[in-house]
């Protein structure tokens, strides 16, 4: 059983019958469908089911010559909106199974972003027709909660909010110049990263971190595509499972400059999200590759 489908409101699935059943039947009345080869002679298909405009689940197998569908996994899906991030971005698949991960170095969050491919047959095709690498291709980021808390945010007056986007945008631009090799940005960064900490080390001894950490992106656990995120809220909805009328939320996020939309089942929410609050939680980080045409 998939972890993060209570994300999407299906917690009461908690036995492999109630999830096979529910395979089933996103196959058989499935809103979308996608098929192609994988270069040989095997014909995948990957079903979606959609329980609200925002998420559903994705059954991925293969299709054999009588139209008999074999599954091979399922994962619950987030439609993010908008565009993350422009970035080059490189797939690599996973070992066990015709199923994808993305890396994506973003200069904004400070690690390298790898995240589950979610339309998977489009990457297939153009591999296929050996139309990689493909310029002008763009992704939007998303991701999947299972635990999460709301935090109040940090009090800024406007002036405070103008000089934090001008340090935004020298950082943005001295990061750009230390990826060229610029030995001045680099000095410049690395001893913009020294006062930091130092100032952190001193105000963390009478002050929560919370007060002082306005948002942060780092990696959680063993499996590379969970992250741990704080970052405030952007816009907000509750959203209802068609199939199981549980709610949901679905946030949209700005972290670390970066903009995505996170979705998480109100059991698993520790207080009540709103527009310029924060969202403190663990996420499985998908993301939707947009191919130009």
């Amino acid at each position: 059983m998939h972890k993060y489908l209570r994300a999407i409101g299906f917690s009461e699935f908690d036995t492999r019958a109630k999830v096979r059943a529910l395979v089933r039947a996103c196959v058989k009345d499935c809103s979308g469908s996608s098929f192609t080869t994988n270069g040989e002679d095997t014909m995948l298909a990957q079903y979606c089911k959609n329980f609200s405009p925002d998420f559903g689940l994705a059954v991925c197998g293969e299709l054999e010559e009588n139209n008999h569908f074999t599954c091979d996994y399922y994962f619950p899906y987030l439609k993010g909106s908008g565009v993350t991030t422009e970035e080059d971005i490189s797939i690599e698949r996973h070992a066990a199974r015709e199923s994808y991960s993305g890396v994506c170095d973003d200069v904004r969050v400070g690690v390298s972003l790898i995240f589950y491919l979610q339309n998977m047959i489009s990457y297939v095709k153009i591999k296929n027709e050996d139309r990689l690498p493909m310029r002008g291709t763009c992704l939007t980021l998303s991701g999947l909660s299972t635990q999460g808390m709301i935090l109040m945010p940090i009090n800024k007056n406007e002036s405070q909010r103008e000089q934090i986007k001008k340090e935004s945008v020298t950082r943005h631009k001295l990061l750009q110049a230390a990826r060229r090799g610029d030995e001045e940005a680099i000095e410049h960064l690395t001893l913009e990263d020294m006062d930091t900490y130092s100032s952190i080390s001193r105000k963390i001894h009478y002050q929560d971190v919370f007060s002082l950490v306005d948002t942060y992106f780092m990696p959680y656990g063993v499996e590379c595509d969970q992250y741990s995120v704080l970052g405030e809220i952007a816009e907000c909805r509750k959203v209802e499972n068609s199939l199981t009328n549980e709610e949901v939320y679905v946030m949209n996020i700005t972290c670390n400059e970066l903009s995505f939309d996170v979705c998480v089942n109100a059991k698993d929410l520790l207080g009540e999200p709103a527009v310029g609050r924060r969202f403190k939680g663990l996420i499985w980080l998908q993301g939707y590759i947009h191919f130009p045409k």
